[in-house]
This record gives structure tokens, sequence and C-alpha cells, in this order.
């Protein structure tokens, strides 16, 4: 892990930073992480308007603000019933969701993780419970638990919470641990519950949300329009001068102003900085002639997440840099264009990698084609060579192929798509071709 220097009046936001498909990473350094009524009274960052622009500017506004915090009623009990159904059809007694995904995914409770435990019980039968610390019950009540007849059983300092669920599910045979749980909590969990098999739940909740409901699809559109807001504002900030950092900085306001609630990652990765899909936000003065990787994202506030990655040069790139980009729209197109139902994962991922090996770039496409996104940026399913899952409607994943040249430069073009009863649809609409400035 590694920090950025941040000054002035910048604040430091810790987050997961997905950044391209490749692995996650945590606890990431961003340069400012605001909340929306501090968006409004700090004037973003401005100056000169760029010398050409191939994006139409929209107005920032603020957007999102009439955005759901959790999906309708009707659609939690579905879940909770569908994830009966999965867990009576793995023979699994009870499911056991501590705060994270899952628990938002079947509830809509977006529990503060803390060492206090906090645990919904999803019997295969009969009606669900969650235990939690006394001082979070009015929290757990007023979200949409209070609505789902999920009983709320509260422990107070002096109790072993651990105790009580070991004590109601003494008499099951076998229960499912929700796969973010805790190793700590995984492991007073089974003290307490010597006799009891435990697993993970990921195999019994991956069917519920690997194919997104028409609920789902239409938080990561409105996802995906609010990051394409951001980027269509991108040329106000990249200019020859300014420091990578700076660059993030503004973008990461914008985030904000544009309807999330949390950044969860800004790449603004200039000349030899875009070689690394992963890289850090630096004090390096972007220059004339550098293109400029910026792949950015956050969370809305319903949970679901936005990922979206353009391409920018300040000036005219090298010869080189266009030769490849022009072989990477190609190899993206192709890829976006072969999502169908029942086409494999890894024929998605080899749509784009034959295009860059023809080419004779493919030892520069180091990370696989795409990875799922909703409550998580990262989960299935993924594109990559191996997977040979087929494509289901509901699916939603990126298509981000990248080809990266060390010490010179590097390029990725991300959409994020859902696939449909018969092709995939794009959710980002900004243009892919290179935005030269």
């Amino acid at each position: 892990m590694s920090s950025s220097h941040v000054r002035g009046n910048q604040r430091r936001l810790t987050s997961v930073r997905p950044g391209p498909d490749t692995a996650r990473r945590s606890g990431r350094i961003l340069p400012v992480g605001l909340s929306r009524d501090e968006v409004s009274s700090c004037p973003l960052v401005s100056g000169p308007g760029p010398r050409r622009v191939a994006v139409v500017t929209e107005p920032l506004g603020l957007p999102g603000t009439d955005v759901p915090h959790h999906p309708p009623l009707a659609e939690l009990a579905s879940r909770l019933e569908r994830a009966q159904r999965a867990a009576r059809a793995h023979e699994v007694d009870a499911l056991l969701i501590t705060p994270g995904p899952d628990l938002r995914y079947l509830t809509g409770y977006d529990a503060v993780a803390l060492e206090r435990l906090t645990c919904l019980v999803v019997p295969a039968s009969g009606a669900p419970w969650i235990v939690v610390p006394r001082l979070e019950s009015p929290a757990a009540n007023a979200s949409p638990i209070g609505s789902l007849g999920v009983e709320v059983r509260e422990w107070s300092e002096t109790d072993d919470p651990y105790s009580l669920v070991g004590s109601l599910l003494a008499e099951r045979g076998r229960v499912a641990l929700d796969n973010h749980m805790w190793a700590e909590k995984v492991l007073r969990l089974r003290a307490a519950m010597p006799h009891v098999d435990q697993m993970l739940a990921g195999p019994v909740l991956r069917e519920l949300r690997l194919c997104k409901t028409d609920a789902e699809i239409m938080a990561l559109t409105r996802a995906g329009a609010a990051i394409d807001r951001v980027h269509a504002r991108v040329h106000e900030w990249l200019r020859p001068g300014r420091t990578e950092l700076e660059v993030g900085k503004d973008i990461a306001e914008a985030i904000i102003a544009e309807g999330h609630v949390r950044v969860d990652f800004v790449i603004v990765a200039s000349g030899p900085n875009g070689a690394s899909p992963h890289h850090e936000l630096s004090d390096r003065v972007i220059e004339v002639g550098d293109p400029v990787v910026v792949d950015i994202g956050g969370t809305m506030p319903d949970g679901y997440c936005s990922d979206e990655t353009r391409m920018y040069s300040v000036g005219q790139p090298p010869a080189q840099f266009l030769e490849y980009y022009a072989v990477l729209l190609a190899a993206q197109e192709a890829a976006c264009r072969h999502v169908a139902p029942g086409v494999t994962a890894e024929s998605v991922d080899q749509a784009a990698r034959w295009i860059i090996d023809e080419a004779g770039f493919g030892e520069y496409f180091i990370h696989r084609t795409g990875h799922g996104i909703g409550l998580e940026t990262h989960e299935e399913p993924y594109i990559v060579r191996g997977n040979t899952e087929e494509l289901r409607p509901g699916m939603a994943f990126s298509i981000e192929p990248g080809i990266y040249l060390p010490g010179r430069h590097g390029a990725r073009i991300e959409d994020i798509l859902v696939c449909g009863s018969q092709t995939g649809e794009r959710l980002n609409h900004r243009p892919r071709e290179l935005i030269i400035l």
C-alpha cells in the first residue's frame, strides 16, 4: 500500500481501488473525499479552456438526489425467499451473513462493519432474524429490515453474541458463512457451534447475485450515467502543468457532485505512468504529448457501483501510441459485439485478445478482459480465459482490454455491459475514440 501526499484543504479518503480488471487492492488513499454538501460549498478548480475538445460538456447540477437508497421491499422479500430456496437446494440449514454486500443485497441494510457482531441468520425455512449490538438497533430497525419481518435480536455489551447465535443454531447440521465475514468472527462462531458443519455461503448466494434483476439493471444504468457525466468534464481539469493529484482531486469532487455517495477509485495515469494498470495518483506534472488513462468509479446511494475508463491525450500523442490505440479500440468493440446469451465468458476475452495478439501487442495485454459489477466493483462473472461459463441475460460486467508498454505509455478502454436477450447493452456512452485536448 502506498499513500499520496495531500496538501491544503484536501482530505484523505480510504477506499477500495479496483482499477482495471486485475487484482483488487484495499486501503487506497485518494486526495479528497467530500460529501454532497461540502462539494456544493467548494468551487471546483478550473482554468483556461482546452485548445481542442472531442466531448460535449454537460451541466454539473446535483443529479442523483432522487436515487433510492435500497430496492423496493417486494424485491428484497423476493431475494430472501430465493436465498432460502437456494439454501435448501444446497442442503444448508441456515445462512449467516455479516455486514457487507451480501447483507445489503438481502435486506437493504447497509450496516457498519464493527468489532461488535451483527449477523443476519436466514434459515432454510422459517422467518429470518438478525443479531445486532444494542447501539446499532435503531439503525437496523430504520432500515428495510423493519418492514421485512426480520426479527431484530439485540445484545448488550456484557453479552456474548456468538454464544447467542450458537445456542439458536445448535441443533442445525450445516450452516453457510458469508464469504466476506472477518476471520475473527468465523473462528468465534466455529467455537460457539463446534458440532455444526460450516461452509462458505458464496456458492449458495452466487446464482442470486449473478444475474441482475430489472431493478438492479436500472441501478447500474443510473450509475453508468453518473460516471459518464464525470468523464464529460475531464477536459476541464486535464491540461499541461497540472499534477495527477490535482486532476484526481477535481475528478473525485465531481464523482460526488454527479450523484455518488462514495469515491471508490481515481486513476489518472499520464505518460509512462499509463503503463501501470493500477497506477497511484502522483506528483508527476502532465506534459504536452502525454496520453492519459482516466479510470474512475464510485458507489451510488443504493449501493450499486460505476466503473469507466476513457483515454485522453494532452496534445498530439506519439505515433506508436496512435498505432496501438487503433488496435485497442477495435479489440474492445469486437469483445462488446461478441456478448450474447450462450457465448462463454472466455470467448469474449478471446474476441479482444485475438485482435491484440494479431497486431503484435499480445504480450502487453497483461490482465483479463472484464469483471462482473453490482454491489461490488469486482464480482462474478469474470471475463477471462478458462471461464467456460455461458453468459445469461442479466449478467453485468466490464469489457476493458488494455495495452501497456513499460516505460513509455499505456491505454485501456472500459465500458460496463449488461447481457440482454440477444446482445450486450452498454451502460456507458462517452466517446471511446481518443480524446485529444
